[in-house]
Parts: C-alpha cells; sequence; structure tokens
C-alpha cells in the first residue's frame, strides 16, 4: 500500500513465487509451501486484506523464535466412525488445517458427516479456505478456529475469547454460498491494516484499559503488546469488542455467545486449549481448530441451496462499495456511493425483469420436481 491510502498492485504468480520460496528456505517441501502460499493468497483474492500477504511477517518471526516448530509429524490421536483430533504438534497451522479437513471429507464420503478436530497448532489463516475444500468436493464445509484472548465480553473489560471466526460453504450455481466471519467486531488483522494507514474506527468497536470506548487502532497494538509486558500492571485489560459491538443494543451479547461456541468446539473437543490458553507466552500458540463436511445429498436428491439462493438474488440487492479507505477510487464516499450504486432507470427495469423472469422458472422447476 502506497501514499494516500491507495492500493499497488502486483501480480499474482509473482507474489505466489515469492511465498514459496520464503517457506522453502525455512525448511518445508515444495508441496508444503505451495499449500501455506495458496491460504495466503487466496485471501487475498477473497479480498480479506488482513490474513494475505500482511501475514508473511508473522510466520517467519513465529518460526524464528520457534512458535512454529519445523520438521513435526501431526498425528492423529483419536479415531472413530466420524471424528477424529489431530495433535499438531505445534506445527504450521494451514498444513494442520488442509490435513485436517481432507480427513473430515474422506470420513464423509464414506459415513455421510466427517468432523475433525485440530490441538496444539498455529495461525492457519482464513476459516473460508477449509471449508471451501469440502465444497469443492461436493459436500458443506465446516470451519472454525480459536484464537489469542484479545476480545472483550458484553459489559466486561479484560479479554476471555479470541476473534474466533466461523466459516461454512455450500455448493450451488452459478455461485456458492460462502459465509465467512469473525466473531469479534473486527479481527486483529484489520486492526493491524487500520494502524498500518491510521485509519480511525467507530465507537464500540475497541475498549481501552479502562473499559472505556477508544477509536483509536494503535491502542489495539498497545494492549496487545502489554500483554507479555511484566512490568505493565493493568496487562489484562482491554481489547476488541465481541460481533455487535460494545453492549446489547446491537447484539454485541449474541457475538459473545458464537464466540464461546467456537471455543467450545475447537478447544474443548480437541482437549486443547481455550482461548485464555493460547499465546500466554511469545513462543506457545496452542490454537485449536474444528472442521465438519457434510454430505447433504445423501438426505435429499435435489440440492435446495441453489433455490434458496435464487430467492435471495431476486430481492433485489443493492451493490456496496468498499468498506476500506484504501480504495482507488476518487472522489468522497457519497459520490462513490452514487457512481456505484444509482444505475440508470432503463438498467433498473431490465434488472427486475430478469430477476421477475428467473424467479418464475425456480419456481416452476420446484413444483415439476415435486
Amino acid at each position: 500500500m502506497s501514499e494516500g491510502n491507495q492500493y499497488t498492485k502486483y501480480e499474482y504468480q509473482k507474489l505466489f513465487d515469492l511465498d514459496v520460496e520464503m517457506m522453502r528456505r525455512y525448511g518445508y517441501s515444495e508441496e508444503e509451501a505451495k499449500i501455506i502460499a495458496d491460504v495466503l493468497l487466496t485471501s487475498d483474492l477473497f479480498g480479506i486484506e488482513s490474513h494475505g500477504c500482511n501475514r508473511m511477517t508473522l510466520y517467519p518471526f513465529s518460526l524464528d523464535i520457534g512458535r512454529i516448530k519445523r520438521g513435526v509429524t501431526m498425528e492423529v490421536v483419536e479415531d472413530s466412525l466420524c471424528f477424529a483430533v489431530i495433535d499438531a504438534k505445534d506445527g504450521m497451522g494451514q498444513l494442520a488445517g488442509v490435513k485436517a479437513m481432507n480427513l473430515a471429507i474422506e470420513k464423509a464420503k464414506q459415513y455421510g458427516v466427517g468432523m475433525v478436530s485440530v490441538r496444539n497448532s498455529n495461525h492457519y489463516g482464513i476459516a473460508g479456505y477449509y471449508s471451501k475444500l469440502a465444497a469443492d468436493a461436493g459436500m458443506m464445509g465446516i470451519s472454525m478456529t480459536n484464537a489469542e484472548a484479545l476480545v472483550v465480553p458484553t459489559y466486561g473489560r479484560e479479554p476471555m475469547l479470541g476473534t474466533n471466526p466461523i466459516a461454512i460453504t455450500i455448493p450451488a450455481k452459478p455461485h456458492n454460498f460462502h459465509l465467512d466471519f469473525a466473531t469479534s467486531i473486527m479481527t486483529c488483522g484489520k486492526m493491524e491494516v487500520y494502524a498500518k494507514i491510521d485509519h480511525e474506527l467507530k465507537p464500540g468497536m475497541l475498549v481501552d484499559e479502562q473499559g472505556v470506548t477508544s477509536t483509536d487502532p494503535h491502542k489495539f497494538i498497545e494492549i496487545r503488546a502489554n500483554k507479555t509486558n511484566p512490568d505493565y500492571t493493568e496487562k489484562t485489560r482491554g481489547g476488541i469488542m465481541p460481533w455487535g459491538g460494545e453492549g446489547m443494543d446491537f447484539g454485541g451479547h449474541k457475538g459473545f455467545g458464537f464466540g464461546m461456541l467456537v471455543d467450545i468446539m475447537c478447544g474443548i473437543m480437541s482437549h486443547g486449549a481455550v482461548s485464555k490458553g493460547i499465546r500466554v507466552t511469545k513462543k506457545d500458540e496452542k490454537c485449536c481448530h474444528f472442521f465438519a463436511a457434510i454430505d447433504f445429498g445423501r438426505w435429499t436428491r435435489r440440492r435446495p441451496s441453489a433455490c434458496c439462493l435464487n430467492t435471495c438474488r431476486a430481492c433485489g440487492m443493492r451493490r456496496r462499495p468498499r468498506a476500506m479507505t484504501g480504495s482507488t477510487c476518487t472522489g468522497t464516499r457519497s459520490q462513490t456511493v452514487r457512481r456505484r450504486c444509482s444505475p440508470t432507470a432503463s438498467e433498473s427495469t431490465r434488472r427486475r425483469r430478469r430477476i421477475s423472469a428467473n424467479t418464475v422458472r425456480n419456481l416452476a422447476s420446484m413444483r415439476t420436481s415435486t
């Protein structure tokens, strides 16, 4: 990102080759390095800038200090019909995630459902990468991970949960249903991006050591750094708010509940660590993941996702501009909205006609099939 918060574009292949070369120099095989690079750059292609190339500094640092262990053999420590637990042995999170989801897919092919939890792992990138693996195999995919406790519960001031994302991908045409979100109001990575570009936060997204709302993303960087500072008396105070923001007015308690759910599915089911036990020291991560693949074709021959999604598409949703200030568009936000979201009358009319015709065809096909 260059001055003025404008984006600098790089060729995908050059960045991919750079990632692969970096991981190869740390001792990973060609195949392993390509998996790690693919997870990182898929994040950027999906527009999740906080977990893409932005993470190319985190992993070398974690490898250098021994947080990520090289040369480990990840082990399946529990294995039943449709459920398994993998001990990642503090290895690379992306490799653990791909191994676990592939195992869940194999179990789902045999039993209809496959669930695999992972303990003693590291940061694994975007949750949606792994749920998409299941969708590519024609199944519903679910992926979750817990993380370092930097999220403050509703009406609290001590962080108890991680950003704890959830991702679900369901095969559909012409596009899959793909849901990937943190259970906090913002991820740590996006906080870092906002701090880099001096982007002010909205009230209710972050609270300081005294539990008072803060709009300065640098405060988050300070809070996280102070957690490992023995001279800092309030080192366990302050953090990001749950999805929904501060208080209950916009559903902050619901985000808190979702975060707890992820901690249970990842930490408890794997017999590993919950958020409060992750990255307690700089040299230990210990985060846990959960993966599920569901062959929902076993329950119904007709895949309901396409009909459902087409109905949603027919509701006439308007396009939204980019939320980040790094957009290369010129002009004010209101001008950008008008340019992007206000079609001419004829365009709007044609779009409604297309939507109406598609809806009629979908309803007719549903009646015929039933």
